[in-house]
């Protein structure tokens, strides 16, 4: 199925966090992390709440750094420290009623090929893992941190006619 298609029947979005929404890089500061987020990725994020849509975070990272950052933007919940992503997803299933043919994943390396074999719609970044992007309906031309979430979710809400509409012009 084409994958445009695809997007006119999302209502979730589900995204991993490190080479996702940051490049992967991490530098190590004592005793905390610091990574880079992209502006364009966190204001499509919180325009899509703001329309609705039930946007998570599953990570392998501990940060509630994060966690905090993405809740404030509108994000339903942020699950870290998730080792099985695909485990994650059904518990978000029973707490949140959502469903994977309605859902858009996108994640980078090998821990979220499980997840993206059961979801709906997978995207990748186009710095993924050769194994992710042999599996995924799109790859976008953005890398990890660069506002590859932003492509997916803008693509996703012009499909259906809701980009730039109620919302767009206010943070």
């Amino acid at each position: 199925m084409n994958y445009k298609i695809k997007l006119k029947t999302i209502d979730c979005f589900i995204f991993d966090v490190d080479g996702v929404l940051t490049n992967g890089s991490v530098l190590i500061n004592g005793t905390d992390y610091q990574r880079s987020i992209h502006v364009k990725d966190s204001y499509a994020i919180q325009y899509a709440a703001k329309l609705g849509y039930k946007i998570f975070l599953i990570t392998g990272g501990e940060s509630e750094f994060i966690r905090k950052t993405y809740i404030k933007l509108g994000v339903t919940d942020v699950r870290l420290e998730s080792s099985n992503k695909k485990e994650v997803f059904e518990q978000l299933v029973k707490a949140f009623g959502v469903t994977a043919e309605r859902s858009l994943y996108m994640g980078d390396d090998i821990p979220d090929i499980p997840l993206m074999k059961i979801i709906g719609t997978t995207t990748a970044p186009q710095d993924a893992s050769i194994d992710v992007k042999a599996l995924v309906d799109y790859i976008s031309p953005l890398n990890g941190g660069m506002g590859c979430v932003r492509d997916v979710i803008e693509q996703t809400l012009r499909v259906q006619g809701k980009w730039l509409g109620d919302g767009a012009f206010t943070w």
